[in-house]
């Protein structure tokens, strides 16, 4: 136990001396913490909060169009800025790239007129069906034109996806309407009441959002729920680049030749670096999970709510932190050069986080990447984190996502001692 304790002392010190390494273990971990969490709120607030610029240009007369106009302000996403119909396609192409807008709509001429025709077309048909009129409308719905959407080129697709179908929902409620007065006026000959028409078009059937969480509670999870545990997993690994490098200077160093000469084991300097840098994930996480608790909140941002399940949350952390260090000192163990273990390390650490799904959503990626990405501990890890924290599990919940990471780590742990063997250093 000595012996030990005498190690642990040792490896604080070396560790203690690495500024470079404690400086990337915990200032880049934090800063990617806040600068990512930072851009993904301000992402979610431009889609829920803030409006998109947008030039409107009518070049319709009827009220049809100003139906349209009306149904697209209801919709809240867009600062609808109405320009003159004299305006041609180029100036208002031009205004955009001088960044007065990201999406500009043209309502073509003659849009009300060709409206109402179509709108008496779907009317007659219907009726006609039903045997109360015949169909003599000549009207047809690919004489319409179609609205013009211009959108900026840093417009990125899902958004611009979201605005197009926002479009089309205001469309369909025009046309709509158009439908309901034709139908309404061949039945009664008479004008569609504007209570009814409001009654019939504007009543939609609510949608109650719930977030399906384990603990039975509805709230919506943020972006630091989503960012804080997979920024602490990633910061865990690169520990790779203070551990791997101290394994490797202990090689060059002749540390293993002198172990092998005292009453001693390298197993007692292997267990000693696994608990020391251990204690370090640990101290990672409550620097991150402080940040997300009481910084956040400082700078604006959501502030991070800690799972019910705290002792599972110390497992899954224990866990983590444990494959972190054995994939560290695997890294050492065969890398030849400093350079070689801090590159390799830096580099593996970055892929795993890649397939793992803390850069790029597990769900978008292709189908097959499936079997890849259960290669990834970091993908274990952010599972088990998830299911506490956003799913609102308990330790037995997320056993599913413990047991491939335990069994990863002790893979990686048997990787090793044949490595150290294999170089006959113990």
């Amino acid at each position: 136990m000595y012996k030990l304790w005498a190690t642990i002392k040792k490896d604080i010190s070396v560790l203690l001396r690495d500024k470079v390494g404690l400086t990337l273990m915990f200032t880049m971990p934090i800063v990617l913490a806040i600068v990512i969490t930072t851009i993904q709120n301000s992402t979610f607030e431009l889609v829920n909060n803030n409006k998109v610029p947008l030039l409107l240009c009518n070049r319709d007369t009827g009220d049809a169009s100003k139906q349209l106009i009306t149904a697209i302000e209801k919709v809240g996403m867009f600062d609808i800025k109405q320009v003159t119909q004299n305006q041609t396609d180029k100036e208002i192409i031009d205004r955009m790239h001088a960044k007065d807008a990201l999406v500009a709509v043209i309502i073509p001429a003659n849009f009300s007129e060709k409206i109402v025709a179509n709108a008496k077309n779907i009317s007659g048909k219907a009726l006609n069906n039903f045997g109360l009129q015949a169909d003599t409308t000549k009207a047809s719905a690919d004489n319409v034109e179609p609205l013009t959407l211009y959108y900026h080129p840093v417009l990125q697709t899902s958004f611009r996806l979201s605005v197009n179908g926002a479009l089309r929902s205001s469309l369909q409620l025009v046309q709509n309407k158009q439908i309901l007065k034709s139908l309404y006026f061949a039945l009664n000959e008479k004008e569609l009441p504007k209570n009814l028409e409001d009654e019939v078009v504007n009543e939609n059937v609510p949608i109650n959002e719930i977030s399906v969480s384990r603990d039975g509670t509805r709230n919506i999870p943020n972006a630091t729920q989503h960012n804080i545990p997979a920024w602490t997993i990633f910061a865990m690994f690169f520990i790779v680049i203070s551990l791997g490098s101290s394994v490797v200077r202990e090689k060059l160093n002749g540390s293993f030749v002198r172990l092998k000469t005292l009453p001693t084991n390298y197993l007692v300097a292997l267990i000693s670096k696994q608990l020391t840098y251990l204690l370090v994930t640990m101290v990672q996480a409550i620097c991150i999970f402080a940040i997300g608790i009481w910084l956040f909140p400082i700078m604006g941002l959501p502030k991070l709510n800690l799972p019910s399940d705290l002792f599972g949350l110390l497992i899954v952390l224990l866990i983590c932190g444990w494959c972190a260090v054995s994939f560290a000192i695997c890294v050492g163990v065969f890398a030849q050069t400093q350079e070689q273990a801090n590159g390799i390390g830096a580099v593996s650490v970055v892929l795993l986080a890649a397939i793992g799904g803390i850069l790029v959503p597990s769900f978008a990626m292709p189908a097959s990447f499936h079997l890849i990405i259960q290669l990834s501990p970091l993908h274990w890890a952010l599972e088990a984190f998830y299911g506490l924290f956003l799913e609102g599990g308990k330790l037995k919940d997320i056993l599913i996502n413990i047991l491939p990471l335990l069994i990863i780590t002790i893979l990686i742990q048997i990787i090793t001692l044949w490595g150290l063997k294999r170089k006959n250093l113990i």
